[in-house]
Parts: structure tokens; C-alpha cells; sequence
């Protein structure tokens, strides 16, 4: 998987994906016994693209922001906030 593979996974439109080509996260097994970068390449192999997927019937579209906050920070603001 290259730098322009990952590009064109990102670039997928949700709206006209067809949901039959896309990996159900839940049928994803990760062998924690094996080291970080095995485990990494382990859910690549499987997910097929790591930025649009299925998860409780539903297509998840997942984006990065360069410049936001992390997820991390969001988390806290949430709790804080409850």
C-alpha cells in the first residue's frame, strides 16, 4: 500500500460507495500477540480501507484534520462538559 492508494481510500465518496464493497469492522481480527507494525499491516490486509468501512450497519467515513484538535482533546471537552 502506497502514499496514492491511501490518497484515493480517502477520497472515497460516501454517498455513491457501494456498501457490498466495503469490510464490515466487526469481522476484523487483530492478533495482539504479534508486535505494533505487524498488527498495523495486519488491519490494512483486512479493512481494505481504513477510512471507509461498515460498523453496526452503518458506512463510516473517517477524516483527518492537520490543523484540530485531537481526539484526545475532544474526548476531554466532552466529559468536562457532561
Amino acid at each position: 500500500m502506497d502514499v496514492q492508494m491511501l490518497r484515493n481510500m480517502s477520497s472515497v465518496d460516501i454517498c455513491s460507495v457501494s456498501k457490498d464493497s466495503l469490510v464490515d469492522i466487526k469481522n476484523v481480527k487483530i492478533d495482539r500477540g504479534k508486535k505494533k507494525q505487524e498488527r498495523i499491516l495486519e488491519f490494512l490486509q483486512q479493512i481494505k480501507n481504513p477510512y471507509c468501512f461498515i460498523c453496526n450497519g452503518m458506512i463510516v467515513k473517517v477524516n483527518f484534520s492537520s490543523n484540530g484538535a485531537t481526539l484526545e482533546e475532544k474526548l476531554d471537552n466532552h466529559f468536562l462538559s457532561l
